[in-house]
């Protein structure tokens, strides 16, 4: 059972690694796009700026749930340091339990966003559920599929933290948990 666990949160990581790596380079594909049509040819596409911008904000909020799961966010490192082992670790659970609730926060009112977010995107096409199949509509992307990052980060951020509390929790007990410290080497 642990096994899987541990598979799954690697897994996890992994597959969120790989969707920040692919939104950094969509950033970067999408403004070399609009900044070579822009400037050489005099043609600017209406959807490069926008999609920038949601690359950005999608690439953020799943790297939110990397940081926390792996304790990169910011933390009191030197207090840490200086307080005693268990005084530091239920410090460190405190903030776990902390970024817990804001993950629980995003998706309650995330989806609240959602459900209630009108207006749509003229400049962007999209593809919806009908019938029983994918359909592409073009243009006008509804803004709730943009904002529909916040819900899903939230239960990512919160399965993050819940998992690092279990994780250190363990570790209290079987006597090999360390404070989280700055790790990059």
């Amino acid at each position: 059972m642990l096994n899987a666990i541990v598979f799954l949160d690697r897994a996890v990581k992994k597959v969120l690694t790989a969707f920040c790596a692919t939104l950094l380079l969509m950033m970067v594909v999408f403004t070399v796009y609009s900044v070579i049509m822009r400037y050489v040819f005099a043609n600017p596409p209406v959807w490069g700026d926008l999609l920038t911008v949601l690359s950005n904000i999608w690439l953020v909020f799943f790297a939110l749930a990397l940081t926390v799961r792996d304790k990169d966010h910011i933390a009191l490192d030197l207090i840490y340091s200086w307080l005693p082992l268990k005084a530091a670790f239920a410090v460190q659970q405190f903030w776990s339990l902390v970024i817990c609730g804001l993950g629980l926060v995003m998706i309650i009112y995330g989806i609240e966003a959602v459900e209630t977010m009108g207006g749509k995107y003229w400049e962007m096409w999209y593809f919806a559920w009908e019938d029983g199949g994918f359909v592409f509509k073009p243009n006008y992307m509804p803004k709730k599929y943009a904002i529909s990052i916040v819900p899903i980060s939230g239960v990512l951020v919160s399965i993050a933290a819940f998992a690092s509390i279990l994780e250190d929790s363990l570790r209290l007990r079987a006597g090999t948990y360390e404070q989280a410290q700055d790790t990059d080497d």
